[in-house]
């Protein structure tokens, strides 16, 4: 299977994205997708993307950051494959790539969260050796 990998950065490309960000988080508008996703790049997000068979089937959204309490990780915020294209190694590969950027980025290991629902998305970050360590909590403002 051949792929390309690649850290969406014109518009062209970050809109590309769009369709498969929109399976993950369907509550975002296409019309203010890229100037949402510019205001993150100002805070370090960067999008990479999986394009096979000149079509974007995998995305994961990223950034660099420091915490107290974990030193420099890099965080997943978003990671994602159209569902008809699961299970085909997708998201592995993107995630393989992160793990590779992580480590010669000098960070100490790599974070996300994920819906407790997502059995099948559990599944491969097990696989690939994340481990579930802590709980996340939201307290939405009105």
């Amino acid at each position: 299977m051949t792929h390309e990998i690649f850290i969406a950065n014109t518009d062209q490309e970050i809109q590309s994205c769009f369709p498969v960000f929109s399976h993950l988080r369907p509550h975002l508008d296409e019309s203010d997708f890229l100037p949402q996703i510019r205001r993150q790049q100002q805070q370090s997000y960067r999008i990479l993307a999986l394009r096979h068979e000149n079509e974007i089937k995998s995305v994961a959204g990223f950034r660099l950051t420091e915490f107290l309490a974990w030193g420099k990780v890099l965080y997943i915020d978003d990671l994602a494959t159209l569902p008809a294209e699961t299970s085909q190694g997708f998201g592995g590969a993107l995630l393989d790539w992160l793990i590779t950027h992580a480590e010669s980025s000098g960070c100490r290991s790599l974070h996300l969260d994920t819906g407790y629902m997502r059995h099948v998305a559990h599944r491969l970050y097990l696989k690939k050796g994340f481990q579930f360590n802590c709980h996340h909590l939201a307290f939405e403002l009105t």
